[in-house]
């Protein structure tokens, strides 16, 4: 606290400090404030004062209490200029096949490669500065020099075994207890999901998916011949079971559930435990894999545990990454099979035998170090703040009736478009003036996301950022100016993009 904090009651003194915090953006809306004995400890206060500070900018309207959860940076001034997203309106199961989505998302994806980016708002990872290159690069130096026979000898097959007990070790973050020999590492997430699918089901069998969902999932099902149920997913709270249990019924052909649970792509919601814990156990009554990706979930601004850590008979594949996390240089990723461990690790040695070992070794080095909580905070850190301020400026910039619900966590936002505007006609005229989005319609087979935008909040809000934003709000007024359709009305995929590779989110 500096000097002309230190005048008056020591709470309000403390109150004044956080304050301050909270206007420059440092807590940012719906952050979590330190907990009454953090503040004891860091600002070295008795009990009474702790709380009587939080107590006092709750009494000023800047923050809320929740029960059994702490004290969170009110959003409601944001919220009057951006009201949260609505709940998924009820629909009928959707059986869709998903024929046809590699074209039209590589046709999107390709469009974007070819124009001349200068904000890209579409991606789904963090600023370079914001991971632990230094430590990372010191690490990779040690190795090398100490052993240079990483790059020539083959690593194993299921990884290396540092890594894999240090990624034993990490999930106990999300309460999984894990023998390292049920660790399988793999190139990302997307190929522990691939494998995943591959172990539990055939071509022509049937998944059930959140709706949206990370459009990779969707590349994935096409790619392999499988069918998909949409099921209609709350920003809020994740999958709904009463739509799964409906589709479930219609859909004999059934075979497995695939979710992310914790900080779900796109919409960033988080499950509640006791949703987690109902879907295993319907999963365990209909026999039915349930394949959890957990990408984001060290990223929550609170501990959240994975849905594996209830299974008790190898249900559940978890498949995870240090892609998001740590290192996208990497694209490390590992999984646990359960049941299907043995299929699992006979699938991966098919499709593309062992990671490289330089990396592995660098990772599993990084790991057993000690750094990765440090490195998480910190990263966490920087996120809140930066969801925060995109939040506060697409609430400056963008017209009345776009909605958006802050997530717990990670480095993307949700947007609600307001009625009447494609996200598909703002992706290509944002293209054109050097912005990239991610437009709604890439997160499903069907076209009810074309009203929504996922935003990236991975880099610092700079001026390059702050442009884009108010030439988008500029857009989205121009486009409401003009007849109804007329929006709609622009052909997005060229017949030249059909054949562009997809690229990671």
């Amino acid at each position: 606290m500096d000097a002309e904090q230190r005048t008056g009651p020591l709470y309000l003194q403390l109150a004044s400090h956080y304050r301050r915090a909270i206007a420059a953006g440092s807590l940012a809306p719906a952050a979590r404030m330190p907990s009454v004995r953090a503040l004891m400890a860091l600002h070295r206060v008795s009990l009474a004062t702790a709380l009587q500070a939080c107590r006092h900018l709750e009494s000023e309207g800047l923050l809320e209490a929740r029960p059994r959860q702490g004290y969170f940076v009110r959003a409601t001034a944001l919220q009057r200029r951006l009201p949260p997203a609505a709940e998924p309106l009820p629909a009928p199961p959707d059986p869709a096949r998903y024929v046809g989505v590699q074209q039209r998302i590589s046709a999107l994806l390709a469009r974007a490669l070819a124009a001349r980016v200068q904000v890209n708002l579409a991606g789904a990872s963090a600023q370079a500065a914001l991971y632990p290159l230094r430590a990372l690069a010191l690490q990779g130096q040690r190795l090398l020099r100490r052993h240079p026979e990483l790059l020539v000898e083959p690593p194993p097959p299921d990884g290396l075994p540092a890594l894999r007990e240090a990624l034993a070790r990490l999930a106990l973050d999300a309460q999984v207890a894990l023998r390292a020999d049920e660790v399988l590492v793999t190139h990302g997430c997307t190929e522990a999901l691939t494998i995943a699918l591959r172990a539990v089901a055939r071509p022509g069998d049937a998944v059930a998916v959140e709706s949206p969902t990370y459009y990779g999932l969707l590349q994935i099902l096409e790619s392999l011949g499988l069918r998909a149920l949409e099921i209609p997913t709350s920003p809020h709270t994740g999958l709904s079971l009463d739509a799964l249990q409906a589709a479930a019924r219609q859909e004999p052909a059934l075979r497995a559930v695939v979710v992310m649970p914790n900080l779900q792509n796109p919409l960033g919601s988080v499950m509640p435990d006791a949703h987690k814990k109902a879907l295993l156990a319907w999963c365990d009554q209909q026999d039915l894999a349930l394949i959890e990706d957990d990408t984001y979930g060290a990223l929550a601004d609170d501990p959240q545990r994975a849905i594996k850590s209830w299974d008790r008979d190898g249900r559940v594949i978890l498949c995870s990454s240090l892609h998001k996390t740590l290192a996208p240089g990497m694209r490390l990723g590992w999984m646990t099979a359960g049941r299907w461990h043995a299929r699992a690790r006979m699938l991966k040695y098919t499709q593309s035998r062992p990671n490289e070992a330089l990396g592995q070794a660098v990772v599993a080095a990084f790991l057993s170090g000690g750094q990765m909580d440090r490195h998480l905070r910190g990263l966490r850190r920087r996120l809140t703040v930066q969801r925060g301020q995109m939040a506060e400026a697409l609430a400056d910039h963008l017209p009345a009736g776009t909605r958006l619900s802050l997530p717990p966590g990670g480095m993307a936002l949700w947007l609600a478009l307001p009625p009447g505007l494609s996200s598909e006609w703002l992706f290509g005229a944002a293209l054109e003036r050097g912005i990239r989005l991610a437009p709604g319609v890439m997160f499903s087979n069907a076209t009810r996301f074309d009203g929504f935008v996922r935003i990236n909040c991975g880099h610092p809000m700079d001026a390059a950022q702050h442009e884009a934003i108010r030439t988008l709000g500029r857009l989205c007024e121009q486009a409401l100016q003009r007849p109804t359709g007329a929006v709609r009305d622009v052909d997005l995929s060229p017949a030249w993009a059909l054949s562009a590779p997809g690229e990671p989110a």
